[in-house]
């Protein structure tokens, strides 16, 4: 028997599933559709494209956009968000992998 195929709305828990237009994540956030075209420029987050060729974003992507937004909207120029928000996620990646490195040395030793 195939795999069953899956339904759009299975995808509606999907962090990463790219269901919102540029429009509708721009309303979403109340921001503009140039922010988060910006957003693509500095390389914060690319949306996927539609088969169309349109803009999408996923529910990740647009948390992502809203940290952004909270710091543009205190003063930071948006590529210093931008480069903020990167420097975050790679110091969140690396306490991570600390973490991991550090419970193997204790369950090894």
């Amino acid at each position: 028997m195939p795999p069953e195929k899956p339904r759009p709305a299975d995808r509606l828990d999907d962090d990463d599933y790219p269901a919102f237009t540029v429009g509708r994540a721009a309303d979403m956030l109340g921001t503009t559709p140039a922010f988060l075209r910006a957003l693509g420029e500095n390389r914060l987050i690319t949306p996927l494209r539609s088969a169309g060729g349109h803009r999408r974003y996923s529910r990740y992507q647009l948390r992502i956009a809203a940290r952004a937004r909270e710091l543009v909207d205190n003063g930071t120029p948006i590529e210093a968000a931008c480069r903020i928000i990167i420097l975050e996620d790679q110091l969140e990646d690396a306490l991570r992998i600390n973490e991991q490195q550090r419970q193997q040395h204790n369950s090894a030793g």
